[in-house]
């Protein structure tokens, strides 16, 4: 399909620097299956489930990827960015790399930023393979927990770039780029449709009988990149690994033979039932990698509901929810968005989702 088709025109003061506050109070616009648009806020959502449905939610944990460095090859230095995406092994991460024309395999990096240290002041990788887009695989000095501490010590929370060109990163980020559940350390962006989740609002879902169950999709950066292919067909999407429970998976299977809803919670838990299901939509234990590309046209095969925030003009993300609810729904239901003030992005509002067709 054409790239231009999820085009759309966002104001600048639409794009949220800073969630609500408290968290529920975000705004919810329901977009029901037959077109239907109604003005809610987060903390409804129990009144829009029905009791048995089950919630998806994914308990990745974002950690502080964003890096600062000077590159090292013989005499001469450079300072570069890196944005970590994946994890391959204890001491090695495939990367971003900025300005990517510094970087060539065999140079040194040396990390650090703000006075803070590390093992001496400096958190040392070498690169190792220089790949296509400013991709590198940086294999650290230090693995495993060392790492982790390490990457504590001298990381930034990685903000969405349409964030971080209008404002810095400060300690608020730390807490508010993080859902409430998040457990499974290892994403490098947030699955941002569970910020909008607290305490209270988990226990009007206990009280309304919905389920809760979790999967992890460690979210990679390459979820902001911009899709450059005037092509759906020409665009690659970057690999990120995720799990799915055999708890989760029976319950899963369990829900829908008996006709209840399985309602995700992001595109990140979407992407990944869909990448682990069966062609039948049962669901088994899964691990492993995930690319899939999902455009109008493709057939889902378990979720039935979706809750997510407002995407950006001709990404990966609009073309999925569009998808999933129908082109022309989503063009309708994000122009009511814009023109009633919505607030969109990662900091920004929720959608409720019901899927265009069973298929």
């Amino acid at each position: 399909m054409r790239v231009d088709l999820f085009d759309f025109d966002l104001p600048e003061e639409r794009i949220a620097l800073r969630p609500a506050s408290p968290r529920d109070s975000a705004r919810l616009l329901v977009v029901r299956a037959e077109g239907e648009l109604e003005d809610r806020i987060v903390r409804n959502l129990p009144t829009l489930l029905d009791p048995g449905d089950l919630l998806i939610f994914n308990d990745t944990k974002v950690i502080p990827a964003q890096l600062s460095g000077m590159r090292v090859r013989g005499d001469a230095s450079a300072r570069v960015d890196v944005t970590l995406h994946m994890r391959t092994a204890p001491d090695r991460w495939l990367a971003f790399a900025r300005p990517g024309k510094r970087v060539s395999a065999g140079d040194r990096i040396h990390f650090g930023h703000d006075g803070n240290s590390c093992f001496l002041g400096k958190l040392d990788a070498t690169v190792v393979e220089k790949r296509e887009g400013g991709e590198v695989l940086l294999a650290f000095d230090v693995a495993g927990a060392f790492l982790d501490e390490a990457l504590e010590a001298v990381g930034h929370v990685p903000l969405p770039p349409y964030i971080a060109s209008k404002r810095a990163e400060d300690e608020r980020d730390r807490s508010d780029y993080q859902t409430i559940y998040a457990r499974e350390e290892g994403a490098v962006a947030a699955p941002t449709a569970g910020l909008h989740f607290t305490p209270e609002l988990f226990s009007a879902l206990d009280a309304r009988g919905v389920e809760r169950h979790f999967v992890t999709l460690h979210v990679g950066a390459g979820t902001f990149l911009p899709v450059k292919a005037d092509d759906t067909n020409d665009h690659k999407m970057h690999a990120e690994t995720g799990h799915v429970s055999a708890t989760t998976a029976e319950a899963i299977n369990t829900a829908k033979a008996s006709g209840r809803r399985i309602v995700c919670v992001g595109t990140t838990s979407l992407r990944l039932l869909e990448s682990a299901a069966r062609e039948d939509g049962t669901m088994t234990e899964w691990s492993g990698a995930t690319d899939i590309f999902i455009t109008p046209g493709y057939r889902f095969r378990v979720v039935d509901a979706l809750v997510t925030n407002f995407h950006l003009p001709r990404s990966t993300l609009f073309m999925l929810v569009s998808a999933f609810a129908g082109l022309e729904r989503m063009r309708a239901a994000y122009a009511h968005a814009i023109s009633s003030g919505y607030r969109f992005y990662s900091y920004g509002d929720g959608s409720l989702l019901s899927r265009a067709e069973k298929s």
